[in-house]
């Protein structure tokens, strides 16, 4: 059995998966550099060792913070496979696609924005816990998330596809797309600020912020349907200057 000082070696070394990334077989060096210490662990010959890192060359590539739960079934497999049991590599071939396409949205698209929005609105009002807070938030996020998913990995072994055929994944997506728009919805009304003087005080006593939020959706839009940010910024700088010569806001 692999001790948790070798799981937990794993776990760190995985966070070099892109070091030697290539066009042939993309993160395939950082991931046989992350199962080498589990692969010394259960193979004592040095031949069984250069035969289990041969066959962890092989192409690989997902998202870098979801490669753990992935790892953790190949350590459960390579357990097996040392116990000399027949065991299948369709299982970590199978879950690197869904799994990057589930951690692309939560990740880059949802959490790290997140804490990027709250550190810059402390920054912004002078306070240094603001870049503190997304640097400690942010890692103290993923390598939580990466030791903990190893180690579901690790323990459910091959079960884990049951889970992410049950759905989930998506269950998993979909809540964090849901708490992703709420706090960036409250972002919005504080930061985005739009004043025309003659009906402001109608404005407010309707709904506080519309012009705010209906600027957010404009320009949400405008980048569905592939406009430039730079055309963006430069449209709402040019819309603001004029607006301001005219007395209109």
């Amino acid at each position: 059995m692999l001790d948790k000082k070798t799981r937990k070696k794993v776990m760190w070394r995985s966070t070099f998966l892109q070091g030697s990334w290539n066009y042939e077989r993309m993160q395939n060096g950082g991931w046989a550099y992350a199962m080498v210490p589990a692969l010394k662990k259960l193979y004592a010959k040095k031949e069984d060792q250069v035969d289990a890192l041969h066959r962890n060359l092989e192409f690989f590539n997902t998202h870098p913070y979801v490669v753990s739960p992935i790892l953790g079934v190949a350590l459960a497999q390579e357990e097996q496979r040392a116990q000399g049991k027949d065991v299948s590599q369709d299982v970590k071939v199978g879950m690197m696609g869904p799994l990057a396409g589930v951690a692309d949205p939560v990740f880059w698209f949802t959490a790290r924005p997140l804490l990027g929005a709250l550190g810059a609105s402390l920054a912004m009002e002078g306070s240094i816990l603001g870049p503190i807070l997304f640097f400690v938030g942010w890692n103290f996020m993923r390598i939580g998330f990466m030791w903990k998913t190893q180690e579901v990995g690790y323990e459910k072994g091959e079960q884990i596809s049951e889970n992410m055929s049950g759905g989930l994944l998506q269950k998993a997506t979909r809540t964090a797309s849901i708490v992703g728009m709420f706090v960036m919805g409250a972002l919005v009304q504080r930061y985005v600020q739009i004043e025309i003087p003659v009906i402001q005080d109608t404005l407010n006593g309707l709904v506080p912020g519309l012009l705010g939020l209906g600027m957010t959706f404009i320009c949400m839009k405008a980048l569905k349907k592939n406009v430039s940010l730079i055309v963006l910024i430069l449209a709402m700088f040019i819309i603001g200057v004029a607006g301001y010569c005219i007395g209109l806001l």
